[in-house]
């Protein structure tokens, strides 16, 4: 009697967790949880919690609550492609917001393609991401094209930067933007002293500033992320080196300039992304993320937050969690978020959102420029 009971219990049970499980949408989110960009995974999934937070509040997304099934991909293709078949093989997600690195990215894509689920990146930036045919993914976020177009100019005519060191880290999305700004400055008649790359996780950076140092450029191009720009900027002072500093990555954020302390004053950073934004729908989202995080939110957390509204606005058009028909919905994209409004191309790449060029003074990014990211990028 009493094995019956318990048989019954665990039925019961099975039954329970089947209707729960019924009763909520799964979206996928592969970002670096461990390793040298582990603080900006977490600004990427801590952006996704807002927006999920607050479409819960609202009754989520077809009357159902939303659950992020997260994993950690590292930046590292291998573990993104594992982490990428966990969540369509056994979690049975219809979508991933993901996966950071661009060569993360790249392997995710094909993950995405055989299993016919759509993949949106929120922040892999290499140019030619969406030039490959894909159709089940998605950009949202800026390229280094764009960015190098866009702010080339104002960097080499009123910042006086014509000999330029380029610094970057050694990855698909490091090489890539060195070659697209080194490229445009070139053609404005700058000249590049030299191209030097690290790895994630470097620590010691003294050899190679040696040999910046020793070239006396105007300018210091640098393609890093928190963790090892905060460390390469903080040794740039240490072996005083009198370039200014701009380029692309995690500049303009609140880790950043903890990190990075008296050696951020003065740097220029080409971003998506500004806490100083002056938009309605940015000042709430700061508001949010401040309160739930103690923190002001950066480029990383502002793309979280974009990605999973507009995958939540697709699975809800979309009338379904159903994989080919988000991926449809995805292209009738129109959303305004903190930093403008987005919409796909045919290539699926967001346009419509502005990117800015701002300087770091006492860890506040001020606003020196703004561009408007295009539908033909």
């Amino acid at each position: 009697m009493r094995m019956t009971t318990i048989a019954a219990a665990i039925a019961a049970s099975a039954v329970a967790m089947a209707a729960q499980a019924a009763d909520t949408i799964k979206i996928g989110v592969i970002q670096p949880l461990t390793g040298s960009v582990a603080y900006n995974g977490a600004a990427d999934v801590n952006g996704s919690k807002i927006a999920v937070k607050e479409r819960n509040a609202k009754g989520g997304v077809l009357g159902k609550q939303v659950e992020l099934v997260i994993e950690d991909g590292e930046c590292q293709p291998s573990k993104t492609v594992s982490a990428a078949e966990k969540l369509v093989q056994q979690d049975k997600v219809p979508v991933i917001s993901g996966a950071f690195c661009s060569s993360a990215t790249i392997a995710a894509m094909g993950v995405a393609q055989k299993y016919k689920v759509p993949l949106l990146s929120g922040v892999s930036s290499k140019s030619d991401l969406t030039e490959r045919g894909n159709e089940w993914f998605f950009r949202t976020a800026e390229t280094d094209g764009l960015l190098a177009r866009a702010f080339a100019k104002i960097l080499v005519d009123q910042l006086h930067l014509k000999k330029i060191a380029y610094i970057g880290v050694n990855d698909d999305w490091g090489r890539g933007g060195m070659t697209e700004f080194s490229t445009q400055i070139e053609g404005m008649g700058g000249e590049t002293a030299m191209k030097l790359y690290f790895d994630h996780g470097t620590t010691d950076f003294y050899t190679m500033l040696t040999r910046v140092r020793a070239a006396k450029p105007d300018g210091v191009f640098v393609a890093a992320e928190t963790q090892d720009g905060s460390i390469l900027v903080k040794q740039m002072k240490e072996v005083n080196l009198q370039s200014k500093v701009f380029g692309v990555g995690s500049w303009a954020t609140a880790d950043f300039a903890r990190l990075a302390g008296d050696a951020s004053q003065g740097i220029h950073a080409a971003v998506p992304y500004a806490y100083t934004i002056d938009r309605a729908e940015n000042k709430k989202f700061v508001a949010e993320y401040k309160s739930a995080y103690g923190e002001l939110p950066g480029k990383y957390s502002a793309a979280g937050y974009n990605a999973l509204n507009i995958i939540m606005d697709a699975i809800e058009r979309a009338g379904a969690a159903d994989p080919d028909k988000i991926r449809q919905a995805l292209a009738k994209t129109d959303y305004n978020g903190p930093n403008g409004s987005f919409k796909f191309n045919s290539k699926r790449q967001a346009y419509g959102f502005d990117a800015v060029l701002v300087r770091l003074n006492k860890g506040e990014p001020e606003i020196v420029a703004q561009a408007t990211v295009t539908a033909d990028e």
